[in-house]
């Protein structure tokens, strides 16, 4: 009974790994498109964030830190924003860019390396 109920449990666990490894990604057809793109990252001294294309001065702009802290926002978005890095200690920080009802269009994170 012991050997019945391994090799159960083993056929199970095979099919299972078989179906992980086949399953397959969605494409980036897909995938939303990018707004905004930044760089450098990681970052040590500045960060820019740039609108691709479907810009709106409406946007804001919210960057926390890993504990989820709000450090730093930007209410009415330019085309291109640099945020100075002097302020912000080394680690991960997440944006978000919001659109005028606080929905959340896209979000991100960027290291910051001193």
């Amino acid at each position: 009974m012991n050997k019945i109920f391994y090799i159960l449990i083993l056929l199970v666990g095979i099919n299972f790994t078989a179906f992980a490894q086949n399953k397959t990604s969605a494409s980036d057809d897909n995938a939303p498109a990018k707004l905004i793109n930044f760089y450098p990252n990681p970052a040590s001294s500045t960060i820019t964030f740039e609108f691709t294309k479907g810009y709106d001065k409406s946007y804001s702009l919210e960057v926390y830190n890993f504990m989820g802290k709000k450090v730093y926002e930007v209410k009415r978005t330019p085309t291109r924003i640099s945020i100075n890095l002097d302020d912000f200690f080394r680690g991960v920080y997440i944006f978000q860019l919001r659109d005028k009802n606080g929905v959340i269009v896209q979000s991100g994170k960027f290291q910051v390396v001193k």
